[in-house]
């Protein structure tokens, strides 16, 4: 099954190849990374430590995207401090992944790509970092990588683990797709990792129907609610004092917006600056390759627009906000977060089309009020445990947007109690990290990695 596994992957990849060469060529994607992906090359501070004489064993972090990498960073902060004398590396999937990390985890020894889960580009990869435990965040199950870990007696240990009805359900199917051949499989996959430390009992549920051991699944908690408050950053600094001297207000943030998104929120966006016409829009894309296509669609709504990317940050006089009714495009990464400080009212993007949403906690650690669309199925947990605490808004069209800002922006008291809500629930719901560190001590403290 192995090899049949590993000539699909390899096929898949064939046929696609001349899709990521095309987007290589023109969006720089994709073939700056491939030989760090094919175990061909790595970062000379990964490879350099792992030739070093006496070198302590290393922490392997992957964290697939950006979502992962704000996930772990808590964790990989307290490993770092708990085991300085250990490496710690960080490898991630997606360019925009990558680049998060090389901003915050800048305490971290090396960061690089993920091979390819072929037997080859996992072996240089082990064999380069030379981990003692590899922490998989989230759910990523790769045959090839969880099989070479086991025979060079690396335990892998997933954390923060969910497994979403829509997957659960493609499991099942691709189980019945293939006669029940695929049960068996799956059941030898989920036997290599070392340990499953799930974000809820209904992931641990899943998880434990597909096959994974009993006694190695446990249910600790979400690390993404041990998120610390973003520092200020210089954009922040300076938006302040601008939206005051361009009277601009109130801020409206539109965070993690998918494609087609744009324009519900724009739409939304009109129906609040009819009663308040002094209202700013941060629109901000979740991916690098929708920035140009949203800048495109708020100029096609006749909007003026102002790009992140355009503005110097050095004090001029000209105040770019100061023309009413445009819209700020976030055309940037990892400047979002710290942003959510100066809204009035908010929207958590990648829920009003099927996506399956994004993370509302960073707004409601400001104490902020998620308002957020139908779709929210990788978040769902949470997303119900806000509305049951009346912490969050739910909508299902534009106008519902629009109607949610504007409840909001006229009873700002409602606005304040609600805001305390999603605050408070964010703080009830931190620990999971403490709990993760709990059961590593075992592994990282026993000799050889295994207990």
């Amino acid at each position: 099954m192995y090899l049949l596994y590993s000539l699909l992957t390899a096929a898949g990849i064939l046929l696609l190849s001349p899709y990521f060469l095309i987007r290589g060529l023109l969006q720089g994607k994709y073939l700056d990374n491939l030989p760090e992906r094919l175990g061909w090359k790595f970062p000379p501070e990964l490879r350099a430590q792992s030739l070093a004489a006496a070198q302590p064993k290393t922490i392997w972090i992957h964290a697939v995207s950006v979502g992962e990498v704000l996930a772990a960073l808590p964790l990989a902060k307290q490993l770092k401090d708990r085991y300085p004398a250990r490496r710690l590396v960080i490898s991630t999937t997606t360019n925009t992944g990558q680049q998060l990390a090389r901003e915050r985890m800048q305490f971290a020894d090396a960061i690089f790509y993920f091979p390819l889960d072929w037997a080859g580009p996992v072996r240089r990869a082990l064999s380069a970092t030379q981990p003692s435990v590899v922490l998989i965040v989230e759910t990523e199950i790769w045959p090839n990588f969880l099989r070479e870990c086991r025979r060079a007696t690396v335990p892998v240990i997933f954390v923060n683990g969910r497994l979403s009805q829509r997957s659960y359900t493609g499991f099942l199917r691709a189980i019945a797709y293939s006669g029940g051949l695929l049960r068996g499989f799956l059941k030898k996959i989920l036997n290599d990792a070392s340990l499953f430390l799930m974000q809820g009992a209904e992931d641990a549920e899943r998880l434990l129907a597909l096959g994974a051991p009993k006694d190695r699944v446990l249910v600790t908690g979400n690390l993404k609610y041990d998120l610390a408050l973003p520092a200020e950053t210089p954009l922040s600094a300076w938006l302040a004092p601008e939206l005051a001297r361009a009277q601009r207000a109130p801020v409206l943030i539109a965070g993690s917006v998918m494609a087609n998104e744009e324009p519900l929120v724009l739409g939304a966006f009109a129906a609040v600056e009819r009663e308040f016409p002094g209202a700013l829009l941060i629109l901000a894309p979740r991916k690098p390759d929708q920035f140009n296509n949203a800048a495109a669609i708020i100029s096609q709504a006749g909007r003026p627009l102002v790009r992140r990317s355009e503005i110097s940050l050095n004090g001029s006089s000209a105040n770019p906000l100061a023309k009413s009714g445009n819209v700020f495009l976030l055309d940037s990464l990892g400047e979002l977060a710290a942003l959510y400080r100066l809204a009035d009212a908010v929207f958590v993007g990648g829920s009003l089309v099927p996506v399956g949403g994004h993370n509302i906690l960073e707004p409601a650690a400001f104490g902020k009020v998620p308002v957020y669309g139908p779709f929210m199925d990788n978040f769902r947990e949470i997303a119900e445990a806000f509305h049951d605490a009346g912490a969050s808004i739910r909508v299902a069209t534009s106008q519902e947007l629009g109607a949610a800002w504007l409840g909001l922006l006229r009873d700002p008291q409602r606005a304040a109690c609600m805001g305390a809500a999603a605050r408070d629930l964010v703080d009830r719901n931190q620990g999971a990290t403490r709990r993760v560190l709990t059961h590593m001590e075992k592994f990282l403290d026993a000799p050889g990695g295994l207990p």
